[in-house]
């Protein structure tokens, strides 16, 4: 799975199986099955994800707030994860391999 990272969340926490590219970086053109961000990229991401993402994907927002999550659902976020979980992504990460990407 290409997963594009709007927002750091440390080196290692994604398996090695999946195409990591951060989006500061530069990425290719709609290769994103899944994208990461946070509340302060949600303005990148809106702005550069119909370039980046493939046209069925999945965003994955990180919660530092609890009032983090009344501003992303105003953008469509399809899940949530908070930051002191980020350890638990993998597991995300495969489910949504599993259930919506298939």
């Amino acid at each position: 799975m290409n997963i594009v990272l709007f927002s750091e969340i440390g080196e290692g926490l994604i398996d090695s199986r999946h195409n990591v590219c951060y989006f500061h970086s530069g990425c290719g053109n709609k290769i994103a099955d899944a994208v990461v961000l946070d509340i302060n990229t949600i303005f990148d991401f809106e702005e550069k994800k119909n370039e980046v993402c493939k046209e069925k994907f999945v965003s994955i927002a990180i919660l530092d707030e609890e009032d983090d999550y009344d501003a992303f659902k105003n953008f469509g976020i399809d899940t949530w994860i908070k930051r002191e979980d980020i350890g638990e992504i993998n597991g995300l990460l495969n489910l949504i391999e599993k259930r919506f990407l298939s």
